[in-house]
C-alpha cells in the first residue's frame, strides 16, 4: 500500500482499521508530519525555509505569497492544498487526513483549527480562535466555533442574520 492508495481511501470516506496495511501508511504519514512540524516549530526559520517544510509536509510545491507564522501542526500532512497568497497566523491546527483545500488570498487568523474535508474559498477570512467545521464561501468572513458566516468581504451581512 502506498500514500496514494491512503489518500484515496481517506478522500472517499472509507474507514481505515487499525490492522489494516492502509493503517500502517497512515501511521507512518502522520508521523513524518510530526516530524516535519517538529522542526517548523522548534526554532526560527525564515520564511523560505517555513516554505520548504510545508511543501515537504503537505508533498506538493508552496508557492513564494504563502505566509506562515509558526507554531502550526497538521495530524497528517498530505492531504492539504495551499492556493497562492495564503496568510495563516500562529497557532493554527489542521486536521488534514480526510482533505483541507485552502484557495488563494486568504487570511487565517490565530489558534483557528480547520477541521477534515474543509474547502475555504479565496479571498476569504477566518477569525482568531475560529473552528473550521464546514466549507467557507469565497469572500466572506467567518468567526466562532462553529465558524459561520458574519460578513461577505466587501461588508455585506449575510441574508438569514
Amino acid at each position: 500500500m502506498e500514500l496514494d492508495d491512503l489518500l484515496e481511501a481517506l478522500n472517499s470516506g472509507r474507514t481505515i482499521t487499525g490492522d489494516s496495511p492502509l493503517h500502517g501508511v497512515m501511521h507512518k504519514t502522520s508521523q513524518e508530519a510530526l516530524r516535519i512540524t517538529g522542526e517548523l516549530n522548534g526554532c526560527y526559520n525564515d520564511p523560505a525555509r517555513v516554505r520548504e517544510l510545508l511543501s515537504r509536509l503537505i508533498g506538493a510545491p508552496v508557492d513564494d505569497s504563502v505566509t506562515v507564522f509558526p507554531p502550526f501542526t497538521s495530524d497528517f500532512g498530505k492531504n492539504i492544498r495551499l492556493g497562492k497568497r495564503v496568510f495563516i497566523i500562529s497557532g493554527c491546527r489542521f486536521q488534514d487526513q480526510g482533505g483541507i483545500a485552502i484557495g488563494s488570498n486568504l487570511w487565517l487568523g490565530a489558534n483557528v483549527t480547520v477541521l477534515p474535508g474543509v474547502t475555504i474559498g479565496e479571498d476569504a477570512v477566518v477569525g482568531a480562535g475560529s473552528i473550521v467545521t464546514k466549507d467557507v464561501p469565497a469572500r466572506t468572513i467567518v468567526v466562532g466555533s462553529p465558524a459561520r458566516v458574519i460578513h461577505s468581504v466587501d461588508g455585506e451581512r449575510p441574508s438569514d442574520s
